[in-house]
Order: C-alpha cells, then structure tokens, then sequence
C-alpha cells in the first residue's frame, strides 16, 4: 500500500509540475541561479585557500647581517637556528654570493651596476635564509632572532634586517580577504536562497489553488493529510532536482572556459580539473541545498495555504 500511494504522489507531483510549466521554469531557473552561486562560492573559497597555502608555503625568514659582521659569528648563530624545533632549514649566503645574485639581478640596469664599482668593495652583508616546519612557527623564530642569540664575540647585534613582518603583513592581508570574500559571499547566497524559497513558495501557493477542486474531492473520498501533501513536496523537490542537474551542466562549460586563466593567475589551479575532481562533492552539496530549499518552500506553502 505504501508504495502504490509513493507512487501516486510521485506521479501528481509531476503532473503539478508541467501542468503549471511557466511557473515551474521559473522557480527553476531562480533555484538554479542560487546553486550557480553556492557553487562559485565553493570554487572562489578553493583558489583563494590554494593561494594562501602557496604563499605560505613560500614564506620563509631571510635575515640578512651587517657587512662588519665576522663569519665565525655568523656561523654561531646559524648552529643556533638549527638547532631550534621550529626550523627545518637555514641556508648560508656568503657575502660574495649575495653580491653576484645583486648583479645578475640588475644586470640590466648600468647606473646601479656603474655605482657599485665605484664603491670598491661590498656593500653587502651575508645572510641566513630559514624555512620553519610550519608557517604558524615564523614568529617564535622571529622572536629567537630578536633576542640577545644574535650578539656577535663582542657583545654587539651583526643583524641588518629581518624581512619577517613585511612577510607576516602580505599573510595577515590576505588571510582578511579571505575572510571578507567568504563572509560576503554567504551573504549573497542567503539572500538568492531566500528569493528562491520565496519564488519556490508561491509557484506551491498557485499550484495548490489551481488543484483546490481536486483537493475537495480527495477530502471527501478521505485521503490522508500525507497523501494531499504529497504531491506539493514532491514539486519542490522536483525543482531542487531540476536545478542541481541544469547548475552541474553548465558548471561544465564554464569551469572549462576559466581553467587556464585559473592555472595561470591562480598557481597552478585548473578550475575545469577541480571540478572534476571533486564532483560527487559538489554534487552532494548542490543537490542537498536544492533539495532542501525546495522542500522548505513546499512545507512553508502547505502550512500556509493547505489546511488539512
């Protein structure tokens, strides 16, 4: 018995929903807009975290000492750094290293090149290059740099410059647009939700009255609650259900079309790739939110309109 009234519902659902085919496109296409921005939230919260992690993950602490500095104290200090938990890796650039890499890097500019020989001598101290086993670890490390281990034999800090902050800055930057995008971008599928539930609403609200004459008789033969309801759930459903399919279509093309320039601008990320990869994900979540959004409406347009 439970299924041969399943599948009567099932059935009147559907004939509700092409028998008011204007309406129906209509919720359709709204819901389908609201999925379209659930999923570019999703995609935009990708990039973004993929973008932060590369940062991250190139970040690193370059610690660059005064040219008096004696390479014995220099040494010292690195013996330090390495034998800190937090850090993973210090490289050594001598003096003379770091000037070749400053001449290979304006090689093609001659006035600074002209200046530099002018100078006869290095103007530039050797520095320490330190990569922490986790990103979170920098500013322990930063303050180890600050403390009194990076006196030189004579009681004298040989430290110049500690890039660190400027680093932690770009960080801390982007981790708040990160935030802010997420925050605005749940703000605006809110708001296309609930014009979805309230278009879903009164497309139930206009199917409910154009069956008013059929509910009255289903009343009088004495069909349950269950079975009147039926049917105006399984439209809202069914335009959840129509909206996750057409919203995964098109995610197709257009993922397709910004891939490359995605892989470009954003490290590596093919958008197209994601998208394939994680599709049973975005699949679920788009069909759980049609779903729900059109039963919700459904249920909110029963309650309403349908006194049973």
């Amino acid at each position: 018995m439970f299924w041969i009234n399943f599948k009567r519902i099932t059935k009147t659902g559907f004939m509700n929903f092409w028998r008011n085919g204007t309406v129906s496109l209509a919720s359709v296409l709204m819901m389908t807009v609201t999925l379209l921005v659930i999923g570019f939230i999703f995609f935009s919260s990708a990039v973004l975290t993929t973008a932060l992690d590369t940062l991250r993950d190139k970040v690193d602490i370059t610690v660059t000492f005064v040219p008096t500095a004696s390479e014995s104290d220099i040494l010292v200090v690195r013996h330090s750094l390495e034998s800190l938990n937090e850090v993973s890796l210090v490289t050594y650039t001598t003096r003379e290293a770091a000037l070749e890499i400053f001449k290979q890097r304006h090689a093609n500019d001659q006035s600074i090149l002209t200046a530099l020989n002018e100078l006869n001598e290095n103007p530039l101290g050797a520095a320490l290059d330190i990569k922490a086993k986790d990103p979170s670890e920098y500013q322990s490390i930063a303050t180890f740099l600050e403390g009194n281990n990076t006196l030189s034999s004579s009681g004298v800090t040989i430290i110049d410059h500690v890039n660190f902050y400027q680093n932690k800055v770009a960080i801390d930057k982007l981790s708040g647009i990160i935030d802010s995008s997420n925050k605005l971008g749940f703000a605006i599928a809110v708001a296309f939700i609930l014009l979805s539930i309230l278009i879903a609403f009164n497309t139930v609200r206009l199917t409910i009255y154009i069956a008013r004459e059929e509910i009255s008789v289903m009343r009088l033969v004495g069909a349950s609650n269950a079975y009147i309801q039926g049917p105006f759930v399984t439209v809202g459903i069914i335009y959840g259900l129509m909206a996750t399919v057409t919203a995964l279509v098109l995610f197709l093309p257009i993922t397709y079309w910004i891939g490359k320039a995605t892989q470009n601008f954003f490290i590596g990320l093919n958008l197209f790739s994601y998208y394939t990869h994680n599709f049973l994900q975005i699949f679920a979540i788009l069909l759980l939110s049609g779903v729900i959004i059109g039963a919700i409406s459904s249920l909110w347009a029963i309650r309403r309109y349908l006194r049973v």
